[in-house]
C-alpha cells in the first residue's frame, strides 16, 4: 500500500510540474536591451533619478512590444509612465551630434536600430542580422537645436518583437 501512494504522488508531482513551470512569474533572465546614456526614462526610473515609475524602476530592459510602434512604452499598461511626458523627465544637454549607448541584458539578433526625433526618423543603423556585443554606440544627427524626445528602437531579426526607449534632450 505504502508503494502505491508513493508512486501515485511521483506521478501528481510528473503532471504538476509543466503547469507550475507556465505559472511561475518569468525572472530577468528573458531580460533585453535599453538606452542607458543619455538617460532614457527607463533609466531615470532604474537609478531612482525619477520616483514613482512602478514596474519599469526593476526591469529597464523590458519595454518589449511589435516592431513599428511608435511609444515610449510599447503600448504594455505596466509601463505606460514611459509615455508621460509630463513626469518631470530629466533633459539632458547634448550638441546636435549625440551618441546613444544601449545596454544589453539579453543579446537577439539585430536587423536594426531606428531613431526619431519628435517623432520623424532621422536615423538607422543595420545590426546585420547579428547578435550585439554587451553594448552599443551609435551616434546621430538630431537635427535642429532645441528641447527634443528622442525614441530609440532596437529592431530584432528573427521576431516581430522590438525595444522601446525615449531619451529627453535639449540640443545646442
Amino acid at each position: 500500500m505504502k508503494i502505491g501512494r508513493k508512486v501515485t504522488a511521483a506521478m501528481a508531482g510528473v503532471l504538476a510540474a509543466p503547469l507550475i513551470v507556465v505559472a511561475l512569474p518569468s525572472g530577468t533572465a528573458f531580460a533585453h536591451g535599453y538606452v542607458n546614456s543619455p538617460a532614457s526614462r527607463q533609466a531615470q526610473c532604474a537609478s531612482g533619478t525619477v520616483k514613482d515609475c512602478g514596474a519599469i524602476q526593476w526591469e529597464p530592459q523590458s519595454v518589449e512590444g511589435p516592431k513599428g510602434l511608435q511609444s515610449c512604452h510599447a503600448n504594455l499598461s505596466q509601463f505606460a509612465v514611459l509615455s508621460n511626458d509630463s513626469k518631470g523627465w530629466k533633459v539632458t544637454n547634448t550638441g546636435r551630434s549625440v551618441t546613444f549607448n544601449w545596454t544589453f541584458t539579453a543579446r537577439h539578433r539585430t536587423r536594426d536600430y531606428d531613431y526619431f526625433v519628435d517623432g520623424r526618423k532621422v536615423a538607422t543603423f543595420s545590426g546585420n542580422n547579428q547578435q550585439p556585443p554587451a553594448s552599443v554606440s551609435h551616434t546621430v544627427n538630431v537635427g535642429s537645436a532645441g528641447r527634443h524626445k528622442v525614441l530609440a528602437v532596437w529592431n530584432i531579426a528573427d521576431t516581430p518583437m522590438a525595444f522601446y526607449s525615449c531619451i529627453d534632450i535639449n540640443a545646442s
